[in-house]
């Protein structure tokens, strides 16, 4: 059996210290990531964090329970699988997570071209919008990738974006993961990313070049 190093503390009264005591290990911040668009199976996170080992996520898991950020429950039948999930407590990590993707993406060491799991793409999207307009501009985008499906609104300085079924959706998307990175990440012309074939658009294009044009840095957009 594999032993279980002790966890370390950094022992300081300063709550920034502690916020680290309870997120700051390898792989902590990300499980909580990965559960911000609702819960998932021990599998479902082990698939969507290469490179993190079965024993090092149940470890992650099992701290982040003990602190109160997870949970873990069993789904009622007839899916009776067990799922962890953000408490309502860590929940409210989110909006961290928000503040500290929009400090590390003026990193200029930042790995722009490693992986990055769907959720993480679609969470960037909170980084990425610019609030501060007065552009009156509202849609709203289903996005379909492989078997996960997601809905992002915009209304005027306000987004909104889940996981699930997006209702009354003025554009739908069905994309893979790559292409979705080059639709909201890079200002390729969309009638390129349509062409190559990795992105499938149903509705207005020019409505969905407007909507993405919100996500852009003004340097690119």
């Amino acid at each position: 059996m594999t032993s279980v190093a002790r966890k370390k503390s950094y022992d300081d009264a300063c709550a920034i210290a502690h916020g680290l005591d309870l997120v700051g290990d390898r792989w902590a911040l990300l499980v909580a990531r990965e559960l911000v668009l609702g819960p998932k199976r021990f599998t479902d996170l082990l698939s969507t964090l290469p490179g993190i080992s079965t024993d090092m996520l149940a470890q992650r898991l099992r701290e982040l329970t003990a602190s109160g950020i997870t949970e873990r429950r069993r789904l009622p039948a007839p899916a009776s699988s067990w799922v962890y999930e953000l408490t309502e407590w860590g929940a409210e990590l989110e909006p961290v997570m928000t503040q500290l993707a929009r400090w590390s993406s003026r990193s200029s060491s930042l790995p722009r071209d490693a992986p990055i799991s769907v959720d993480a793409l679609i969470l960037s999207m909170r980084a990425l919008f610019e609030t501060k307009t007065e552009d009156d501009f509202r849609a709203t985008v289903a996005i379909r990738v492989g078997e996960d499906h997601f809905w992002v609104k915009i209304e005027g300085d306000r987004l909104d974006l889940g996981r699930g079924d997006a209702g009354e959706a003025e554009i739908s998307i069905s994309s893979d993961v790559h292409s979705l990175r080059r639709l909201i990440h890079t200002a390729e012309p969309l009638d390129r990313l349509v062409a190559d074939g990795g992105l499938q658009v149903t509705g207005d294009l020019a409505r969905l070049d407007r909507w993405r044009r919100r996500l852009l840095p003004a340097e690119t957009g």
